[in-house]
């Protein structure tokens, strides 16, 4: 891993411990994330290839510091989104694309599963307001 990125990863750990809430980055009015594919109710075959969609913003790297850009967060199997004044986690259930990918292929245990995203700014806190996607449900087989 570059020293850049152990950096930021350093930081963001930081970050994390170190405050109940964190200041959120603003959103542009109409700004939407979704899932391009699969498309809600479908019965797919691992590996599951998640397209993601993004209006009125852009994608730039976590760490990077634009107006009006942040990064994925692929939200699987929750309940709820997770808290909106701190960094999103990073595990199984909450997977970043900080490099600003826009697809992921994931394998997912057979049977009913949610895919949900949710856009970070450069430090992983969603935005004011949060741009979040609906929550679709596929079936794998």
């Amino acid at each position: 891993m570059p020293i850049k990125n152990i950096a930021f990863v350093a930081m963001s750990c930081f970050l994390l411990l170190s405050g109940p809430s964190f200041a959120r980055t603003p959103a542009p009015e109409g700004a939407a994330v979704y899932i391009i594919s699969p498309l809600d109710g479908a019965t797919v075959s691992n590996p599951v290839t998640v397209r993601f969609g993004l209006s009125g913003m852009g994608v730039a790297p976590a760490g990077t510091d634009r107006n009006n850009t942040g990064h994925h967060h692929l939200l699987i199997d929750l309940a709820e989104v997770p808290a909106l004044d701190k960094p999103l986690p990073a595990d199984a259930q909450h997977v970043h694309f900080g490099g600003g990918q826009t697809e992921t292929t994931i394998e997912l245990t057979p049977g009913k599963h949610t895919l949900q995203l949710l856009l970070g700014d450069m430090t992983h806190v969603p935005h004011d307001p949060a741009v979040v996607s609906q929550k679709i449900t596929i079936t794998v087989q």
